[in-house]
């Protein structure tokens, strides 16, 4: 039988190749995690995150101007305190590590949009993301903390709030809260779809948000959950989210398919610390070839339909992009 077409045709030669690709990956597309810690001249490299550091935001503004240099657009920033309560109450402190660097960074490095993640598991004693009654995590009673965290993101300068708690209700209380205090025009990028997945590791450590006791199933997704996805977006859509976020990316691209067909808003995916060291570490044994498989990754993600990923590589990757 005669062949009537050949797809081999668009593939022998590497500019035809690029000239037909369907999917590109683009320096805009990424936002870089970054680590805040208290104090000055602080650089605590993560072992289990090779290339990340916590940063005290003298050496973070440093690392920002790099940032902003290779042309990302936006950085992502997880605080570390000085002292952990029940409460986590240095989580809204104007004093602290966060908001400071949001006030030096949109004075010093204007071109970042500087975006804070709203949650309490860093600043509490316990280690969850909200609020501890009668041994568990009270849902309600966490919603007006988170609120006047993202308040107090909003009042040093941010961006954007990216809540990644998993409270039932907490985006519609963070909008609520930024309305009333004239903050109606500040985005929300809801962590919409988060399982309790064990790639976060690596992320615990350098954040020191390791849970003193239980884990965080009863209120991140269960892995096994598809169609609970969707519900959990349509509801934080309902409540105001202007951006959905997948968490994780990579063992979670079925999940960013469907967000991607059924929601017409914005859809980010975070591949997190346990796919950064999982490469990382193959790479230094020899095992894979640290660039192919990063591009290759952070392609998969934008091909399953992510309009942003959150992404530790995201220097890396802007570097080779720019060549």
């Amino acid at each position: 039988m005669e062949l009537i077409f050949r797809p081999r045709r668009l593939r022998r030669q590497a500019t035809l190749r690029k000239m037909v690709q369907e999917t590109h990956l683009r320096r805009e597309d990424f936002i870089y995690p970054m680590f805040v810690a208290p104090g000055q001249g602080v650089r605590q490299a993560v072992d289990a995150m090779p290339g990340v550091c916590r940063l005290s935001v003298d050496q973070l503004l440093k690392e920002a101007r790099e940032v902003a240099d290779l042309g990302l657009p936006a950085v992502l920033l997880f605080g570390l305190p000085q002292k952990k309560d029940e409460t986590g109450s240095e989580a809204a402190s104007p004093k602290g590590a966060v908001q400071q660097a949001v006030r030096r960074l949109k004075k010093e490095v204007p071109a970042l949009l500087v975006i804070t993640d709203v949650c309490l598991c860093g600043y509490t004693s316990h280690g969850h993301c909200g609020l501890i009654q009668g041994g568990e995590v009270d849902n309600d009673a966490s919603l007006e903390a988170l609120a006047q965290v993202a308040l107090s993101y909003a009042e040093a300068g941010a961006d954007m709030v990216a809540p990644s708690d998993m409270m039932d209700g907490r985006v519609g209380a963070i909008r609520e809260a930024l309305d009333e205090r004239g903050f109606e025009m500040l985005p929300i990028m809801s962590y919409a779809v988060k399982y309790a997945s064990s790639f976060y590791g690596p992320f615990r450590e350098a954040a020191e948000s390791t849970p003193a006791f239980g884990d965080r199933r009863a209120y991140q997704m269960d892995p096994a959950n598809a169609r609970e996805a969707l519900k959990e977006a349509a509801l934080d859509v309902e409540e105001g989210a202007d951006i959905l976020m997948v968490k994780p990316a990579l063992p979670y691209l079925d999940i960013v398919a469907q967000l991607a067909g059924e929601f017409d808003l914005p859809i980010a995916a975070y591949q997190v610390s346990g796919e950064y060291a999982m490469i990382k570490a193959a790479a230094l044994k020899g095992w894979l070839n640290e660039e192919a498989v990063m591009l290759e990754s952070l392609t998969a993600i934008k091909r399953a339909g992510a309009d942003l990923i959150v992404t530790y590589f995201a220097k890396q990757a802007a570097a080779l992009l720019r060549n």
